[in-house]
């Protein structure tokens, strides 16, 4: 509890004058608006992330001063983990134990990945040992982030690369879904309800199952507890069926404008060469990503009764919060996405670690051998 007081005095302390760049999230966020509305009027996928992640990206790589600081991400994660807990419902509670195989499929697919692209990033690339290994990891930002820290990686590096990843994997995803299905990025049955629609219950019980989410999530330590909280405890109380409260379409097109922005402005105030050099090794980085995934989903719908689509987008290692949105907009089971989402989550948070450790004395010989970015 008293972490979580912190994080809340920390929270609103961010949002003050002296350390809130209000001008530039503005900019950013008209920004973001602007290629949203663009990619809503070229009726492209998820318009209303893509959009904004592109025009924000864009700009900040032009050099534009655009801030989209940590703490606007926080509320509209919480409302990406209250709206993926919503979708457990009785029935999909039911179905956890059809999973095994899948599961066991996507930990020998974490492993694999993991592997290949820190070998890509060490041997080919010249990433120094501890920079290639937490930029390999396939699993959040911010976790991967602080664990290199520890691990004396360069942050910066491994941020980049990351974000690489996710705007790549966010962007490609739902393209090459449509082109393989002929599904349409559009608004699906969960996003029908409007704010106008919504009860003061329904407000209640957002906020409600989001504040107490948070709490159980600090307490209990888990890792983006502000993601994994709020989801867990609307999942608790869709699945027993206490309530069905829906999130309005509005709360879900502003999570994916803010989201998609803050994924573009972690471009900002880095050094063009140094950008797209480390853009070019993390695109290929990406593009391992994405073959060794879809050759690992089309395994697990050979062996299992879900088809290529849904496994993909379950193994797909764009971001939880970034993924489920994707999964809500093509009308795939988003339960099912969000729980191979976690589980992943999970596997690495708690693998990554301990394999370093294995790993370790390598990191010694080549000391000074490497630089911190690609060659």
């Amino acid at each position: 509890m008293r972490k979580l007081l912190e994080d809340l005095v920390g929270i609103g302390r961010g949002f003050a004058p002296s350390r809130f760049a209000y001008r530039q999230f503005f900019l950013a966020i008209c920004i973001g608006l602007a290629g949203a509305l663009i990619f809503v009027y070229l009726k492209a996928p998820l318009p209303w992330m893509l959009g904004a992640m592109t025009a924000s990206t864009i700009a900040a790589l032009a050099g534009a001063r655009i801030s989209a600081p940590t703490v606007v991400r926080m509320p509209m994660v919480l409302i990406v983990g209250v709206m993926v807990g919503a979708t457990f419902s009785p029935e999909i509670l039911g179905r956890f134990p059809e999973w095994w195989q899948t599961i066991l499929i996507l930990l020998l697919l974490s492993i694999v990945l993991g592997a290949l692209c820190t070998i890509y990033l060490h041997v080919f690339s010249g990433f120094d040992l501890s920079t290639a290994y937490f930029s390999a990891m396939p699993g959040g930002l911010i976790e991967m982030v602080t664990l290199a820290e520890e691990h004396k990686g360069d942050i910066r590096t491994v941020a980049l690369v990351h974000s690489v990843r996710i705007l790549v994997i966010v962007f490609c995803v739902p393209i090459t879904v449509r082109l393989i299905e002929g599904v349409a990025a559009g608004a699906s049955g969960v996003l029908r309800f409007s704010v106008v629609d919504m009860s003061v219950i329904d407000l209640l019980w957002i906020f409600g199952t989001g504040i107490a989410g948070i709490v159980v999530g600090r307490l209990l330590r888990m890792p983006a507890a502000y993601l994994l909280g709020p989801l867990t405890a609307s999942a608790i109380v869709h699945a027993t069926g206490i309530s069905e409260f829906k999130l309005p379409a509005e709360f879900l097109y502003l999570a994916q404008l803010v989201i998609g922005t803050s994924v573009g402005c972690r471009f900002v105030g880095v050094a063009s060469a140094t950008v797209f050099r480390i853009i070019r090794v993390a695109f290929g980085m990406t593009l391992i990503f994405l073959a060794v995934t879809a050759l690992f989903a089309w395994l697990a719908a050979e062996l299992s009764d879900y088809g290529f689509v849904p496994l993909f987008l379950a193994y797909a290692p764009g971001g939880l919060p970034e993924m489920s949105l994707v999964a809500i907009a093509l009308h795939i089971e988003v339960a099912f996405v969000a729980f191979h989402h976690i589980v992943r989550l999970f596997m690495v948070m708690g693998g990554a670690p301990l394999a370093y450790a294995l790993v370790g004395r390598m990191q010694k010989t080549k000391k000074g051998g490497t630089t911190a970015g690609p060659r």
